[in-house]
């Protein structure tokens, strides 16, 4: 009889039917941080029950699903009619369902709105990113639409609505509503000013037909759009819907969906408007001041976004070396291993406490914490998402060549993972919006400091960090080509201050001795030996 040769050994199961959330101390410490105790129950329930199903073996299959069968363009119907459709996946619309009716479309209108959505966001996201998308910029496009009340009365309960109902039908005739969003033109890119689309005004008050191509315009099966076009008073911003209210199509010409590096379960497409109907948001001229609010919103997504993506790859390397044999005992044991792991965990738990700390300014809203978004949002973004490629890339490395199969989730996690550096402004971007917020906006800078400032004294590597910040700030000597250096300082100022204040001692010690200390190499793996390197991995480890 043949000896069985195909016995399977050394593996770890897979990370699968556990609570995402529950799972994840930094997120759930920071939600009952900031999350006032008489919503905590509410909150706990909802995000654990949401916690759950991401991390059912169902929305893993749906999220592979939706990647492995990506969208396909339909222009024509089989008549010849021009249709410029979309066809998704079933597990798409599955994933995008359960994003909105848990809420991740509403955060504006609730106690505490904001943080809970972040977590949620945070949470769903490790299920699968590119549905992502849609659900960020229907969240976002709320404060646009509130600069015109009449717009705001009529589109706000179908935007916030908790029930997805997918295909091109008027908008007064679904339950709930998704919004997307066309700034960007090829000549012009993220300089928006350089748009060429034309904006010509009808009789009716504040309604006009546009005329112009959209480089990149997302989730194209959208019910509405904020586009920014050229009227006669300037750059400005309106609202497109797909479909009009008599049940025609708005003109809304699908050129071509991109064939992108990552987001694949995601249609990013180019348009083109030609005699398109659209509505005025806001005064003609102040496009960029109408969206900037929506733009604002749709970043520090990004930073909740790439938060998830480093948590998901941390918990899969920590989970795969907590099973993993090598040279005589489990990878987690191995010291080197450990520095790696724990390197990475400090990586993704600043961020993550970043992004609940951010999502809780705007649940406060006041002049001081709106003051201290107009900085720490662009700084944030400009950081956290530069720091999520090399955090996802050494967590695939973790797995050795198990991280670099499809199947174990990795690479997908990796084609991601530059995304949100790319998306709302790249990083240039990012540091010259922190710019001319520290030289338009002094407020901004006193809100910053006052935030950094509240761990002031309980680390001398913190405190030391701050002082040579303050010496960067006040040199304007070359200030433009040296703006990535500032920003990446101040992004790193203030999670050292957060996690000196929130995190656990062991947390926050090797944060401030690696990232502001100096203490630390050029690779992950390179954290000072003696700091108490167990505490904080066994803190990222995902218990199923």
């Amino acid at each position: 009889m043949a000896a069985n040769t195909h016995t399977v050994t050394n593996q770890a199961p897979p990370l699968v039917g556990y609570d995402v959330f529950t799972a994840d101390r930094a997120l759930t410490e920071g939600v009952e941080r900031h999350v006032a105790p008489e919503l905590l129950d509410g909150a706990r329930e909802e995000l654990a029950e949401l916690g759950r199903a991401a991390g059912s073996a169902q929305a893993q299959e749906w999220g592979v699903q939706a990647n492995e069968n990506p969208p396909k363009l339909r222009t024509h119907d089989r008549y010849g009619n021009r249709i410029d459709e979309v066809d998704f996946h079933p597990s798409w619309h599955r994933l995008l369902g359960k994003a909105v009716s848990a809420g991740l479309t509403n955060a504006w209108g609730r106690p505490a709105g904001h943080v809970r959505r972040a977590a949620g966001f945070l949470v769903w996201t490790q299920a699968e990113a590119g549905h992502g998308c849609p659900v960020s910029m229907t969240h976002a496009t709320v404060p646009a639409l509130r600069t015109d009340p009449a717009l705001a009365a009529e589109w706000e309960p179908r935007l916030t609505s908790e029930v997805y109902e997918q295909g091109l039908r008027p908008a007064a005739l679904k339950a709930g509503s998704l919004f997307g969003m066309g700034m960007t033109e090829k000549q012009g890119g993220s300089d928006v000013r350089a748009n060429t689309t034309r904006a010509e005004p009808l009789a009716g008050d504040g309604e006009y037909l546009l005329t112009g191509h959209k480089w990149f315009c997302s989730a194209p099966m959208c019910d509405g759009f904020l586009v920014l076009a050229q009227a006669a008073g300037g750059l400005t911003c309106f609202l497109v819907p797909r479909v009009l209210d008599d049940g025609t199509r708005n003109v809304f010409r699908i050129q071509r969906l991109k064939d992108k590096l990552g987001n694949r379960s995601n249609a990013s497409s180019e348009v083109e408007f030609e005699g398109t109907w659209a509505r005025r948001v806001g005064e003609e001229g102040r496009g960029v001041r109408t969206i900037i609010e929506m733009v604002a919103a749709t970043r520090l997504d990004c930073v909740i976004g790439s938060a998830a993506l480093m948590r998901q790859s941390v918990a899969q390397a920590v989970h795969h070396s907590a099973y993993r044999s090598a040279f005589g005992g489990l990878l987690i044991d191995k010291p080197l291993m450990r520095n790696v792991l724990a390197d990475l965990a400090l990586e993704s738990e600043a961020a993550t406490t970043l992004a609940l700390r951010l999502a809780a300014a705007y649940d406060a809203d006041t002049d001081e914490e709106r003051a201290f978004l107009r900085l720490a949002v662009p700084a944030a973004k400009y950081w956290v998402t530069k720091r999520c490629t090399p955090t996802v890339a050494e967590a695939l490395e973790c797995l050795g060549g198990n991280g670099y199969v499809e199947e174990s989730g990795l690479p997908r996690l990796l084609r991601e993972s530059p995304l949100n550096s790319i998306w709302e402004g790249s990083g240039n971007v990012q540091a010259l919006d922190v710019l001319r917020a520290l030289q338009r906006e002094p407020q901004a800078l006193n809100a910053f400091l006052q935030e950094v400032g509240k761990a002031r004294g309980a680390d001398h590597r913190l405190d030391g960090a701050i002082k040579d910040l303050l010496t960067e700030l006040a040199d304007l000597n070359g200030i433009e080509a040296r703006a990535r250096r500032l920003v990446e300082r101040m992004a790193l100022v203030l999670q050292g201050s957060l996690l000196v204040r929130w995190a656990p001692p062991e947390v926050a010690d090797a944060f401030c001795a690696s990232r502001l200390g100096g203490d630390w190499g050029t690779a992950f793996g390179t954290l000072p030996h003696t700091l108490d390197l167990a505490s904080v991995l066994e803190r990222a480890r995902a218990v199923v």
